[in-house]
């Protein structure tokens, strides 16, 4: 699974930590996430966040 950054604050995205503050289990593809949620850090949107190449 891929991880994703925040373009805003450069928060990165972890599937396989997920975001446990929020309520997201380990395992979660950033795809999956709920339409509502937000950067932890900066609280913008899914829409402000690119994939991160290898």
């Amino acid at each position: 699974m891929k991880k994703y950054i925040c373009t805003i604050c450069d928060y990165i995205y972890d599937p396989e930590i997920g975001d446990p503050d929020s309520g997201i289990v380990a395992g979660t593809a950033f795809e999956d996430l709920p339409q509502d949620w937000e950067c932890p850090d900066c609280g913008v949107s899914k829409e402000d966040f690119v994939a991160l190449e290898d």
